[in-house]
């Protein structure tokens, strides 16, 4: 064990604004590769990216979700991808953080080490003596390639009761991979599927999915205390408004040189039609910026206060969620929309950034739709008809 001077919020935002020309010269190639280059991962890691949500006593940072949120976003603002799978990965790590202290010895004994996850019970357990064995197929996992735990859910049935989900970590090495992502977008993430067949996992590796979800695994007063869906939203929403204002750069720096085709314009920014789109884009990533910021400073003002979570507030955190994620892909297709023809070239980043964030409006937790409706659930006074919130 270990411990480690916390750089401030600032300091880490300033880390990876500064990583931006490494990140940028590899996005082609995590598009044609369908994963994130090594430099990129290497570049985060000596920036601190990984120890975001490690805890301290291992030499981890134990950031605040403020902060995952202003680095994610400086991250996303040079590739997309690449920060989306360091925002996947601050969230399984937090998650293992909630198993007893042997197990997390285990895990954090590898420096910088990746956990990647993901919340689909695709698999069945069974109990056996020390344990379970799992079988099944899990897909979306982000970041898997480079990552050395997975945090898997699977349900499993007892000799006696019903059955439930559980919440176990799995070294990746006794998994196999299956390379099956070739997508629109967030192509760079290697979101490939992992298989387990016959995987035994000792009892200390399981948790019971429901105490995780209610955050019962930290000590009281801990980032590691809160509900689960508000941490993993407030660690997701950076990503978008990253991509955001990576679109609205892209768009700004081609803008000078651009003509408006088949018309009297030889400088697009003179037109008034560019004027109200850039400015309507503009006003959507402020309001993305809010509604992060938001949901941040509520997990985080819970987290410090210890107090116990409502329902209308963990509602209120999806719908922070979703919010983020409509105003940014809205705020991106402006831009889209305005940048012309050439703009479908793969070497115009905008076109990129417009696939992956459609690629995460698609998101079974993350669909702007899905996120308002659970709200409006709450606020009209019925029970959510999910565990994920």
């Amino acid at each position: 064990m270990s411990s480690t001077d916390v750089p401030t919020r600032e300091e880490l935002v300033r880390r990876v604004a500064e990583l931006a020309p490494v990140l940028k010269k590899h996005t082609s190639w995590s598009e044609q590769n369908r994963r994130v280059h090594e430099e990129s991962i290497e570049a985060l890691a000596d920036a601190g990216v990984f120890k975001l949500r490690r805890p301290k006593r291992y030499g981890g940072f134990e950031a605040d979700t403020r902060t995952l949120v202003d680095v994610a976003t400086e991250i996303g603002r040079a590739d997309g991808s690449t920060s989306w799978v360091a925002s996947v990965y601050w969230i399984p790590t937090w998650m293992a953080c909630h198993f007893p202290e042997a197990v997390q010895d285990e895990v954090f004994s590898t420096p910088d080490v990746r956990v990647c996850g993901t919340l689909s019970p695709s698999a069945m357990a069974a109990p056996v003596d020390g344990g379970v064995v799992v079988n099944g197929k899990w897909g979306f996992i982000s970041g898997a390639l480079h990552a050395q735990w997975q945090e898997i859910i699977a349900i499993l049935v007892p000799a006696e009761g019903e059955p439930y989900p559980i919440m176990a970590l799995v070294p990746l090495s006794d998994l196999l991979i299956v390379d099956d992502w070739d997508t629109a977008g967030l192509r760079g993430t290697g979101s490939v599927s992992t298989v387990a067949q016959d995987v035994f996992i000792p009892a200390e590796r399981v948790l019971p999915l429901p105490a995780v979800l209610e955050g019962q695994g930290g000590a009281p007063g801990s980032i590691y205390r809160s509900p689960l869906l508000p941490v993993a939203s407030a660690s997701s929403v950076g990503t978008l408004v990253g991509m955001a204002k990576a679109a609205q750069d892209s768009f700004l720096k081609r803008l000078p040189d651009r003509k408006i085709t088949y018309t009297a314009y030889e400088s697009q920014r003179e037109a008034p039609i560019t004027h109200h789109q850039v400015a309507e884009s503009a006003l959507k990533i402020d309001e993305a910026q809010f509604h992060a910021h938001r949901l941040a400073t509520l997990v985080d003002t819970k987290t410090a206060e210890g107090t116990p979570w409502k329902l209308e507030e963990r509602a209120i955190a999806r719908a922070d969620l979703g919010a983020v994620v409509r105003l940014a892909k809205e705020s991106i297709d402006i831009l889209a929309t305005a940048s012309g023809g050439s703009s479908i070239y793969h070497g115009i980043p905008i076109q990129r950034i417009a696939r992956d964030v459609a690629a995460v409006n698609l998101h079974a937790l993350m669909h702007p739709n899905t996120n308002t409706e659970l709200y409006g659930r709450v606020l009209c006074g019925l029970e959510p008809n999910t565990l994920y919130i």
